[in-house]
């Protein structure tokens, strides 16, 4: 089944004041992502906490990026709601 990718104001926000560097990294990673969302270089894993019910991709060695799953029965889509240091998301 293919999935949409969609991201909420709040990533897009904290996107865009991220450094280019890590712009960059994630624009590679949602490649990846998109062709393979299990792919092992992403190492996605499921989160606790107040990101319950989420799951999150490593951008950079600090950098994650935390996405929902989300599906109507018909339609599957991806919606990535935060991106920031490790520290910034879990600390």
């Amino acid at each position: 089944m293919r999935f949409k990718i969609v991201f909420s104001k709040r990533f897009v926000k904290h996107y865009q004041k991220a450094p280019k560097k890590v712009q960059q990294k994630f624009n590679e990673r949602i490649i990846i992502f998109e062709n393979n969302q299990y792919d092992e270089r992403l190492r996605s894993h499921f989160l606790a906490g107040e990101w319950a019910g989420c799951k999150s991709i490593d951008i950079t060695g600090d950098w994650r990026a935390v996405y929902e799953k989300l599906e109507n029965g018909l339609i599957e889509w991806v919606e990535f709601v935060e991106i920031g240091t490790h520290s910034q998301l879990y600390g």
